[in-house]
C-alpha cells in the first residue's frame, strides 16, 4: 500500500512539477529494496504516470506539435545516453551531481521572469532586424533539453524542474503550455530509459554497477504504475488550475525539498 500511495504522490507531482522520483525512490529504499533495483524499477513504474500526465495536458499541447517533435529528438537522445551512463557508472556518482543540478534548476526558475524578458527583448530585436526567431526559442534550448534528457535517463529526480526552468526562460510561451510539453518530454525520457533497462537487465543480467547485480522487481513496477497513473491525471487537473506565480512557487519549493531529501538520505 505504501508503494501505491507513493506512486500516486509521484504521479501527481510529476504532472505538476516533475520531482516524483523523490517520493517513490526513498520509499523503496525504506522498505529494504536495494538502491540499484529501486532506481531501475522506479523509473519503469513511473512511465505510465508520465504518459497519463501528458494526456491530461493534451489541451495545452494544442498547436505545439512541431515544437514537441523537435525537442523530443533532444530528449530521447539524452535519455539513451543517460541510461547508458547508469549502466556503466557506480551508483554513488549521482549523489554528488543531483543536488547541484536541482539547485541550478531552482535558481533558474526564480530568475525565470527576468531572464525570459531578456530573451524576449532579444527576439524582438531580431524581428526588428528582419531575422526570423527560432521556433523553439533561444538557440540553447535544444542542447539544454538534451542535457536534461541525459540527467533524466540517469536518475530523473527533478528532471521536470530543470526542464521547466529551461523552457520557461528560453521559450516564449505560457507556463501551463510549457508544462504540457514538459510532461511529454519526461514521459519519453523515462520510457526510452525504461526500455534500455529492461533489455539490458533482463537479457544480460550480469554484474553491473561496480559488482552489484541489477534486477527489476516487476511487482514494485506494477504497484508504482497503478498509483502513478491515478496521480498523473490528478496532477494534470490540479496543475492546470494553478496561476503562473503559484506554479513557479511550487516548482521552487519542491526543488528545495528534493535537494534536502537527497542530502539527508
Amino acid at each position: 500500500m505504501a508503494v501505491v500511495l507513493a506512486g500516486v504522490g509521484a504521479g501527481t507531482i510529476n504532472a505538476v512539477v516533475g520531482t516524483g522520483t523523490l517520493i517513490t525512490f526513498p520509499t523503496l529504499l525504506a522498505i529494504g529494496v536495494p538502491p540499484v533495483t529501486a532506481n531501475i524499477s522506479n523509473n519503469i513504474g513511473l512511465v505510465p504516470g508520465s504518459v497519463a500526465g501528458a494526456v491530461g495536458y493534451r489541451r495545452e499541447l494544442a498547436g505545439q506539435r512541431e515544437r514537441v517533435l523537435r525537442l523530443l529528438v533532444a530528449s530521447v537522445t539524452g535519455g539513451l545516453i543517460g541510461a547508458g551512463l547508469l549502466l556503466v557508472l557506480p551508483p554513488e556518482a549521482f549523489e554528488a551531481v543531483v543536488p547541484v543540478l536541482i539547485l541550478l534548476g531552482v535558481v533558474l526558475v526564480i530568475l525565470g521572469p527576468r531572464l525570459s524578458k531578456v530573451v524576449a527583448d532579444r527576439a524582438e530585436a531580431r524581428a526588428a532586424a528582419g531575422t526570423a526567431p527560432a521556433r523553439d526559442g533561444a538557440w540553447w534550448v535544444w542542447p539544454a533539453v538534451l542535457l536534461t534528457g541525459i540527467y533524466g535517463g540517469y536518475f530523473g529526480a527533478a528532471q521536470g524542474v530543470l526542464l521547466m526552468a529551461v523552457l520557461g526562460i528560453g521559450v516564449s510561451e505560457t507556463l501551463q503550455r510549457l508544462n504540457g510539453v514538459k510532461n511529454v518530454l519526461v514521459a519519453c525520457v523515462n520510457g526510452i530509459a525504461g526500455v534500455i533497462f529492461v533489455l539490458v537487465v533482463e537479457l544480460a543480467p550480469t554484474d553491473w554497477f561496480g559488482g552489484i547485480e541489477a534486477e527489476i522487481d516487476w511487482l514494485l513496477v506494477l504497484l508504482i504504475a497503478i498509483g502513478a497513473v491515478a496521480g498523473g491525471f490528478l496532477g494534470a487537473s490540479v496543475g492546470r488550475r494553478l496561476p503562473p506565480l503559484a506554479l513557479r512557487a511550487v516548482i521552487v519549493v519542491v526543488g528545495l525539498v528534493a535537494v534536502t531529501v537527497i542530502l539527508v538520505t
